[in-house]
């Protein structure tokens, strides 16, 4: 299997990190400050700012999906939706969501 140099991206952490160049066949691997990774994005400063606010802001477009969607919006029918659609999206991958 061939490794693809332009997927590959080195990503400096730590304060004293001498955030040295990585080359291999003769081309300098690129430098990110953030990526994401199974819909997970990681910074190099590790804190889920990133990931928080990308989770609400997807949440906040469900939410007002829902709100277009349905007229009635009694609470047998936002409940289920809530659960099933938007809940989800609100626990992958984030620590402070806390449900109880």
């Amino acid at each position: 299997m061939l490794f693809n140099m332009d997927k590959c991206k080195v990503m400096h952490m730590g304060y004293n990190n001498l955030q040295a160049e990585y080359v291999t066949d003769c081309s300098i691997l690129g430098s990110v400050n953030e990526e994401k990774d199974l819909g997970v994005i990681i910074s190099e400063d590790m804190k889920w700012d990133k990931q928080c606010g990308a989770a609400a802001s997807k949440t906040n477009v469900i939410l007002g999906m829902i709100e277009r969607s349905f007229c009635v919006r009694s609470r047998e029918i936002v409940i289920p939706l809530y659960k099933s659609l938007v809940r989800p999206h609100l626990e992958y991958c984030s620590q402070i969501w806390n449900p109880h």
